[in-house]
């Protein structure tokens, strides 16, 4: 049976109505058949000439045609995750379980390329549970396992007929789903679903905690204020309990039970007995998110508070802490940001296996770091895997020569001497929760970062959304990129305190990395066709606009915090140049004064009318702030007619080279900058097993030279958790 996803569910913990589109347009999300019968209706016949260009004209082949050599003289590689081919860490960990053998499961919403329940052991991955990405079901926050079965929570969306036991529209259920050791779901008499092997909880909650000892299985069920206990071979309720607001449990060896609670900004983990009467609690944990016993009987307790820790209770009698795990502060202690084996972030899962070492799943902010380590009872780290980055793509310091790279929350220092997806160290985590909660990546969902240096100072530019609504601009202190800027193109939900109409430009005046009122500036007209951002390596925000026009944005100075100003009064509306119809990209190199713009023309309109692409042609001018003569044109590849269709997502300059990258194979077309002159193909190699995922963000490829010539091509990877990195000689 083929599998749909034919969901919309999360957005990254936030009401984020671009990510639902984003998915209607992922590979793996075909349930929803009326978003692909829409983008087909005004599909036509489709002409692809591309091949060489001269100033000022436009070669044409014959239809359908590409012909050009594809060099293999560059290296494939990439950023962020532990593993670069058929294997992946997955990008989200929102639940664990380890097994007393020291296997791992990991059960998380969402992971693009499927493995939303992922199994490690050591430090490999070494499988994943099946039939929980597509026809509506998601994993969920809890798993639990015993020595026959695992018991995770899920969600079944209404995507099936109801005929074959899906739910009806409108309704979600909240499952415990049955799986055998391996992976597979494991049916039992009365289950539900399609195959039988769940449990409905409720239609309105999450499962929000698992625990077994012996044939007993204990569920939090949210929506009724209750813990439900089940018998793990039959799926029969057996009793239940009133427990407010339950989260997280865990069982001793007396078999009490013991359930997080947070209820009213509060909160506790209390210790139930099996029947449910209250025996005791501990209430000195500011944040606790998960709960373990590891071989002594001692309590482990995720704080994923300031605190950053593991805490350690002896629990026999009265709980009493006796110790704790990981440095106080976490990823803020010590040097704010920098990474280090002991300092945890974002903590969701805590277990051991029966020798007594530890297990800690880190997941960052907003979901912003899947981050699994093995320590030894006495705290070495024995290994780490890590899985970064999900719409995210990277870009080089321009003062490091390559060396410093960003992704939209981390920092990675680079040793190009060495092989394949080794090139990269994990430095620092550029998100200060705690300090800074204005922080857009705290409320949205940034997708490519602008490292640029002015007067000196490194900043970072984000574009926010797929649908590119905002630019985020950050000032360093030390690893910690600080919020100082926000451009918005149209009135958002986010940040409070906007204007309400038209377009605008919050500065952070005061220094703090807070948002005040005072501190916005209207800039113009609301305009939410600008799809085309561009910082230039001076500092100037430009803006193209499907409208057809474009903005400028002279950058002035930093001021006494390190923040840039944006003058009043600038942000004029320059013409759109010929040959285009419609603006979508734009990129401009001061030094040159040469301005590459992307878009659609009369002779290559947009035919299927997709939207969010380059377009169907590249533009460069010369002499662009006097006379914008056209040197040559880029007929670009396109042909909706194809499955999947060849669209370009995505394109950058750098040195003598201009880079165009398709969304959906991720095929990045080479061009020579001076002439237009296409060069090569780049396609994944075979250190990442020739695969990649969809290029799904605006700005999907960036590009870099290095002194010696070479050429850095990050690359958008959306499926396996990382950032694709071409190396070209120059």
């Amino acid at each position: 049976m083929e599998k749909r996803l034919g969901t919309q569910f999360i957005t990254l913990q936030q009401n984020c109505s671009q990510y639902i589109k984003k998915l209607s347009r992922n590979k793996h999300f075909r349930g929803l058949k009326i978003y692909l019968f829409i983008l087909a209706l005004v599909v036509g016949i489709i002409v692809t000439p591309i091949g060489d260009s001269i100033s000022g004209t436009l070669n044409k082949l014959p239809t359908n045609t590409y012909k050009v050599a594809t060099k293999p003289s560059y290296k494939t590689s990439w950023i962020g995750n532990t593993f670069g081919g058929s294997k992946w860490v997955q990008i989200q960990m929102a639940g664990m379980y380890v097994s007393p053998e020291g296997k791992v499961y990991i059960n998380s919403h969402w992971d693009e390329a499927g493995r939303e329940v992922g199994i490690y052991q050591n430090g490999d991955v070494i499988g994943k549970f099946d039939d929980l990405h597509g026809w509506g079901r998601l994993g969920g926050m809890a798993i639990t396992g015993n020595q026959q079965y695992l018991y995770i929570a899920m969600q079944q969306g209404h995507e099936g007929k109801p005929e074959d036991d899906y739910p009806p529209k409108g309704t979600t259920w909240y499952c415990v789903r049955r799986y055998d050791l391996s992976g597979k779901p494991a049916p039992f008499t009365g289950g539900r679903g399609w195959d039988k092997s769940m449990l409905i909880i409720n239609s309105e909650n999450e499962v929000t905690g698992l625990a077994t000892i012996g044939k007993e299985l204990y569920v939090s069920d949210l929506a009724s204020n209750r813990v439900r206990v089940f018998n793990t071979d039959t799926m029969q309720e057996l009793r239940s309990f009133s427990v407010t607001k339950p989260g997280a449990i865990a069982i001793d060896r007396q078999n009490n039970v013991w359930v997080i609670q947070n209820h009213q900004n509060q909160a506790k983990i209390v210790r139930y007995s099996p029947q449910g009467q209250q025996l005791a609690q501990i209430t000195d944990v500011a944040k606790p998110t998960a709960i373990a016993f590891n071989p002594q009987g001692q309590l482990l307790v995720a704080d994923n508070s300031q605190n950053q820790q593991i805490l350690i209770y002896k629990v026999a009698d009265k709980p009493v802490k006796i110790g704790n795990f990981g440095d106080k502060g976490g990823i803020y202690s010590n040097i704010r940001g920098q990474v280090k084996d002991s300092k945890l972030y974002g903590i969701t899962g805590v277990g051991t296996d029966k020798a007594g070492n530890i297990y800690v799943s880190n997941n960052g902010f907003n979901n912003t770091g899947a981050d699994l380590r093995k320590f030894t009872p006495a705290g070495k780290l024995q290994w780490r895997l890590l899985g970064l980055q999900f719409l995210d793509n990277a870009d080089a310091d321009p003062d490091s020569d390559g060396k410093d790279v960003f992704t939209k929350n981390e920092h990675f220092v680079m040793d190009y001497s060495k092989n394949s997806g080794k090139e990269w160290t994990y430095k620092a985590y550029t998100l200060d929760k705690f300090r800074y909660p204005d922080d857009g990546r705290l409320h949205t969902t940034p997708t490519a970062a602008f490292v640029r240096r002015l007067s000196g100072k490194r900043l970072m530019y984000l574009s926010s959304e797929m649908m590119a609504e905002r630019l985020l601009i950050y000032r360093f202190d030390g690893e910690i990129a600080v919020p100082c800027g926000i451009f918005g193109k149209n009135h958002l939900k986010w940040p409070p305190n906007q204007p309400k109409d038209g377009s605008w430009l919050w500065r952070d005046i005061n220094g703090d990395g807070a948002i005040q009122s005072n501190e916005y500036k209207t800039l113009g007209a609301e305009d939410g066709s600008v799809w085309g951002w561009e910082v230039d390596s001076k500092g100037d925000i430009w803006q193209a606009a499907e409208a057809g026009y474009i903005k400028h944005y002279p950058y002035q100075k930093l001021d006494k915090n390190g923040c840039p100003i944006y003058g009043q009064g600038t942000g004029e509306k320059i013409p759109m140049p010929a040959p285009f119809k419609t603006l979508t990209r734009i990129k401009y190199i001061p030094q040159q004064d040469v301005m590459y713009l992307g878009g659609y023309t009369t002779e290559r309109p947009n035919v299927d009318g997709d939207w969010g692409l380059v377009g169907t042609e590249i533009v460069r001018y010369d002499n662009w702030s006097k006379k914008k003569t056209l040197r040559w044109r880029i007929a670009l590849p396109y042909n909706p007619n194809t499955d999947p269709k060849l669209h370009i997502k995505s394109m950058d300059v750098a040195g003598d080279r201009v880079f165009a990258v398709a969304s959906k194979k991720a095929e990045v077309y080479v061009y020579q900058a001076s002439t237009g002159k296409q060069l090569q193909i780049l396609t994944p190699g075979a250190e990442v097993a020739g695969e990649s995922g969809w290029v799904d963000v605006p700005y999907g490829i960036r590009a870099f030279r290095r002194s010696n010539g070479e050429y850095l091509v990050f690359v958008e990877e959306n499926a396996k958790g990382k950032v694709m990195m071409y190396r070209l000689p120059g």
